[in-house]
C-alpha cells in the first residue's frame, strides 16, 4: 500500500465508522498476469497494522467469476451487450480521443464484419447524459455515447472488467456507501448505466482526491511510488488526515494509532475533504490550508 492508497482506505473506513456501519474490503484480483503473490496478504496485514479493521469476510474476485458471467449473460440476452472483433490498434486508428481513451466507433455495434470473430464483449450505450451527485466533488455528468463509446464488460483475454464485476459485487455486499480515490471519478457513470440495465441498486458516491508526486503523477505501482511503513504509522496517518482536510489532535491528545483514530472518527467531515481530483501535499504531518498544496487538478 502506497500513501494514495492509505488516503482511500481511511475515508472510506472513517466515513463508516462515523455512522457506526461497517467497513467491508474487496480485494480485486481480476487480472491474474498482474497480481503479485502474496501482495494481497500484505496490503490486509498493512490494513490492520494501520488500525484499519474490516467487518465482514474479505471478499476476492477471483472466486466469483460465475456471478459477473451471469450478468454478461443478462446484458446479452437483452441487447445490451455485443461482441466486437477489434484490435486495439484498430480502434485507436480509427477513434477520437475521449475522456478515459479513445471512443469506440462502434464498428461491431450491428455484427461483427465477415471473417471475423468476437474478441471481447462491450456494453451497448445509449445517446444520453448519466449524471450524479458525489459527496465530495459535486455534481457529475457524463455523455456515455460521445465521451467514452460502447465500454468493454468482458476483455478479448477473457478478463471481466473492473467496471461490471464492482457493480455486482457491490449489489451481492449490499454496499450503500462507495468512498474511493477520485482518479475512478469518471468509471462511476458506466457503473450507473451497468446497474441499471442489470436493475442493481445505485449506491451514494464520495470520491476523494488522488494523491500525486510532486511532479503530479498519481501515486501507483507503475509510477513506483513508495509503500507506507507502518512502523511509523502515527506520522502516517496524521498526513493521511491533512490530506483530507480533517483536524489533527491537540499535541500530545493521541498516545497511539487507536487514539488518533477515535479523534480522527468523532472529528470526521467529509465536507471538509478538498474538492479536487488530486494533488500533492508537502508537509508530512500538519494541516495544510488549500494555498499550501502545490499541485492539483
Amino acid at each position: 500500500m502506497h500513501f494514495g492508497s492509505l488516503v482511500a482506505a481511511l475515508a472510506s473506513w472513517l466515513d463508516a465508522r462515523a455512522v457506526r456501519g461497517s467497513w467491508v474490503v474487496r480485494i480485486e484480483d481480476l487480472d491474474a498476469p498482474r497480481n503479485v503473490p502474496g501482495a494481497a496478504d500484505a496490503i490486509l496485514h498493512t490494513l490492520e497494522a494501520f488500525g484499519l479493521r474490516w467487518d465482514e469476510e474479505v471478499v476476492y474476485q477471483s472466486a466469483r467469476i460465475d456471478r459477473y458471467r451471469s450478468a454478461l449473460d443478462r446484458l446479452r440476452a437483452e441487447g445490451s451487450a455485443f461482441g466486437c472483433g477489434c484490435t486495439r490498434a484498430e480502434i485507436a486508428s480509427r477513434a477520437l480521443e475521449g475522456i478515459d481513451g479513445p471512443v469506440y466507433p462502434g464498428t461491431c455495434r450491428n455484427g461483427v464484419p465477415a471473417g471475423r470473430r468476437a474478441r471481447a464483449w462491450r456494453a451497448r450505450v445509449d445517446a444520453r447524459e448519466l449524471a450524479f451527485d458525489d459527496r465530495v466533488q459535486g455534481r457529475i455528468a457524463q455523455h456515455l455515447q460521445r465521451d467514452l463509446g460502447d465500454f468493454v464488460v468482458l476483455r478479448a483475454d477473457g478478463v471481466f472488467a473492473y467496471q461490471l464485476a464492482v457493480v455486482v459485487d457491490d449489489a451481492a455486499q449490499g454496499i450503500t456507501d462507495i468512498v474511493r480515490g477520485a482518479d475512478l471519478l469518471d468509471s462511476t457513470p458506466r457503473q450507473t448505466w451497468l446497474r441499471q440495465r442489470l436493475a442493481l441498486p445505485e449506491p451514494r458516491h464520495a470520491h476523494v482526491p488522488a494523491a500525486t508526486d510532486r511532479a503530479g503523477l498519481k501515486l501507483s505501482k507503475q509510477t513506483h511510488a513508495a509503500p507506507v511503513d507502518a512502523r511509523d504509522a502515527m506520522a502516517c496517518l496524521l498526513r493521511a488526515l491533512a490530506f483530507l482536510g480533517q483536524p489533527a489532535p491537540a499535541p500530545g491528545a493521541a498516545g497511539s494509532v487507536g487514539d488518533l483514530l477515535t479523534h480522527a472518527r468523532e472529528n470526521w467531515r467529509i465536507e471538509s475533504v478538498p474538492r479536487l481530483r488530486r494533488y500533492w501535499l508537502p508537509d508530512a504531518t500538519t494541516a495544510a490550508s488549500t494555498s499550501d498544496r502545490a499541485a492539483r487538478a
